[in-house]
């Protein structure tokens, strides 16, 4: 299977169980692995062959953006629906990543993979 690959995928939101953190929006980084076929495209360039990752990153980004989740895996997982209902996405593995999230850390970071 091909991949396309979106890194450090820069989203703020609402996210966290403490009460500071449902406040004011924070910095989260995405990481994606879209696993595909790419046969086709790589042989007509055309973007109708592939997957549209511009106008994916775009609904990731809307979606993020005007969440408000409890749980870093919530939001992982919100992502990868997201990744599955996009044609042509056969799995995807998804990190999230929160910056700062615990002290003396630089991030806590839940990674998933998901199938169609």
């Amino acid at each position: 299977m091909d991949r396309i690959r979106i890194c450090d995928l820069l989203v703020r939101c609402i996210l966290g169980i403490n009460e500071n953190e449902r406040r004011e929006k924070q910095d989260v980084v995405i990481n994606l692995t879209i696993h595909t076929d790419l046969h086709k495209a790589g042989k007509s360039d055309r973007i109708e062959d592939t997957v549209d990752y511009r106008a994916l990153k775009k609904r990731i980004l809307s979606m993020a953006e005007g969440s408000q989740y409890l749980l870093v895996e919530a939001l992982a997982e919100a992502v990868a629906e997201l990744c599955l209902d996009q044609q042509g996405v056969q799995q995807v593995d998804v990190c999230v990543e929160k910056p700062h999230a615990l002290r003396f850390a630089r991030s806590v970071a839940v990674e998933i993979t998901r199938k169609r």
